[in-house]
């Protein structure tokens, strides 16, 4: 039982050792933009292609929910809204009867007016006529009235069909499962065939392309480290060496914190210190969400 425990001691002992050797600034873990991709739509999910540790692009199909309910309600609107445009008036049509009884009107007008230069006609036969022509033509301002009144009445309802069609197509492109962003799957919360919700979770994605130290510095290194500078970040490589990568300081807390927090004398608490996230490409793959990492605030340092 000594012997178990001493070999213990002496692992742990080496992989500090071995941790330590390196001296660098500061040190953290890396974390990534993580986001919860929940359902639009409401029914069963029909087709869901992913699983955890998927690599996804942005804009990749993956599934979708029933339709069916959604579809039909399309239809019928479609239709409806078709009725609706057969019901509309062809106002030329409707008017032409009265607008060639004006026509002739006019040319029995012109002739009156002839025969009375020549003493062949008598102005009542003159008045006559224009007062049928002015009978006409009101009855012609009435009946484009009243049909504009119903073409108008008409549209609308059409409209109002449309917009529901319109809504009903933005509800169909909500049922199928489009990926937001690139990234990869950490959780899958759903299964096909399973019945969902909207705002229900689906699964969760990390973009592990475009990564995060967060790292602690005590309040002396704040002076030299900013917004945006530059730094090398470090991952410990296979043949007990480190990797080195390049960073810019991306955020710095404005708030101190106690390290560590669980400690409570008043010793420890002085030990203040501020969270840092160092922005870095992950180009190569390797760096992993929960991975230790160093950082050099100076480039030049060795």
């Amino acid at each position: 039982m000594k012997y178990t425990l001493l070999i213990t001691g002496l692992f742990f002992i080496c992989m500090s050792c071995n941790r330590n050797k390196f001296n660098h600034d500061a040190s953290g873990t890396f974390e990534a933009t993580e986001i919860i991709v929940s359902a639009e739509a409401s029914g069963k999910i029909e087709e869901f292609n992913i699983a955890e540790g998927d690599i996804l692009a942005k804009g990749q199909y993956l599934g979708y929910v029933d339709t069916t309910q959604l579809y039909l309600r399309k239809l019928q609107l479609q239709t409806t809204s078709k009725a609706v445009n057969v019901r509309r008036p062809d106002v030329s049509i409707q008017v032409a009867g009265i607008k060639e009884q004006i026509s002739k009107a006019g040319i029995e007008k012109r002739r009156i007016e002839s025969l009375l230069n020549d003493g062949a006609a008598t102005q009542k036969q003159l008045d006559d006529i224009n007062s049928q022509l002015a009978v006409l033509q009101q009855s012609l301002a009435a009946q484009l009235n009243s049909l504009n009144t119903s073409v108008s009445s008409l549209n609308e309802e059409s409209s109002a069909y449309e917009i529901q069609v319109a809504q009903i197509e933005d509800q169909l492109a909500k049922s199928r499962i489009i990926n937001p962003m690139d990234g990869v799957v950490l959780s899958k919360y759903a299964e096909a065939k399973e019945m969902t919700s909207q705002g229900k979770p689906l699964y969760k994605l990390a973009d592990t392309k475009n990564m995060f130290l967060r790292a602690y510095i005590i309040s002396s290194q704040l002076e030299s480290i900013k917004i945006g500078q530059e730094v090398t970040l470090f991952i410990n490589a296979a043949d007990d060496t480190q990797k080195s990568y390049k960073g810019t300081v991306s955020w710095i807390s404005d708030k101190a914190e106690f390290t560590p927090k669980t400690i409570q004398t008043q010793d420890e608490r002085q030990n203040l210190v501020y969270a840092v996230k160092i922005a870095v490409g992950n180009t190569d793959g390797l760096i992993k969400i929960g991975m230790y990492g160093d950082v050099d605030f100076n480039s030049d340092k060795k």
